[in-house]
């Protein structure tokens, strides 16, 4: 056990001196490493993570494709480059391999990748069946009309009613003094 954190120690200090400045390189703690290989938002472009066990370099260290970068990769291209990288690590057993392996992706990536389209074209069947369902619950999309929001303009508007204060007339925000005196009583009845 001793001698095999000794090799991930050096092969710890070895990749951060390497991938110092690699921005493609990360690693989430001392023993998981991730590589990301291919143009960012591509179809042909996916993220490598090679974890160490505790009793790694004597045993093949855990490599996955599972993060979300990785969500546009078909099954099979998956599947490939695993087997494919699992098979290149085989070789290099009971010695530090992480560094060959990004390596070893990095030279033989078109390869690994012959199987992923350039393009694909993301449809979600989760969201158009949620649409159905809203649909066949109401009878039709008209029966689920959303209140209209006013903007704070549109409201100002309605307040002014009646314009521009220049454009209004004369007397418009005056209180008809007879009806209010109706309202409120006038100083004649306080006297009867």
């Amino acid at each position: 056990m001793g001698e095999n954190s000794e090799l991930q120690d050096e092969e710890l200090e070895v990749l951060k001196s390497i991938y110092e400045g690699d921005e493609n390189y990360s690693s989430q703690s001392n023993t998981k490493h991730a590589y990301k290989y291919g143009e960012d938002l591509k179809s042909r472009s996916f993220l490598l993570e090679i974890s160490w066990p505790d009793e790694y370099p004597s045993i093949l260290p855990e490599i996955s494709l599972d993060s979300f970068y990785n969500k546009h990769l078909l099954p099979e291209v998956v599947d490939h480059i695993k087997s494919t990288v699992l098979t290149e690590a085989e070789q290099f057993l009971g010695m530090s391999m992480t560094y060959s392996l990004f390596e070893y992706v990095k030279e033989n990536f078109d390869s690994l990748m012959e199987k992923q389209p350039a393009t694909i074209e993301v449809v979600s069947e989760k969201i158009e069946k949620i649409q159905l369902d809203d649909e066949q619950e109401d009878g039709s999309k008209d029966s689920k009309k959303k209140k209209e929001q006013l903007t704070k303009s549109q409201k100002r508007r309605m307040w002014d009613k009646g314009g521009a204060e220049e454009d209004r007339t004369r007397g418009w925000d005056w209180v008809d003094v007879v009806k209010h005196l109706h309202q409120t009583g006038g100083k004649e009845d306080e006297q009867l």
